[in-house]
């Protein structure tokens, strides 16, 4: 539980965490969405695989992320992201973005 917990102080983990609750991306995808470097992002998405609350998964060149969606994180998470006010834009723009994606082997 410890190590769930330390996976959650960040709050670019938080946001990543939210960004996934719309649905699984691209490590690219994910990228896109925060001013961090790429070794960086692979640090905060380690963490979070660490921790069990994502999992990845190799699409030919790619890794996609998503949510581990039995991890009790996870399912707090998606109660809390309902009413909280920062979750919900984010969410939003997730799912938004989501219907933009570029199918694989097209990029």
């Amino acid at each position: 539980m410890q190590v769930m917990a330390e996976a959650l102080v960040s709050p670019v983990r938080r946001k990543i965490l939210a960004y996934l609750s719309a649905g699984p991306l691209s490590a690219g995808e994910i990228a896109a969405r925060f001013d961090i470097s790429k070794p960086s992002l692979s640090a905060h998405l380690s963490i979070l695989s660490a921790a069990g609350l994502i999992v990845g998964a190799r699409r030919g060149n790619r890794i996609d992320y998503s949510l581990v969606e039995d991890s009790l994180v996870n399912m707090l998470g998606a109660l809390v992201q309902e009413v909280c006010p920062v979750a919900g834009p984010l969410r939003r723009e997730a799912r938004r973005k989501a219907t933009r994606r570029t199918p694989p082997g097209e990029e």
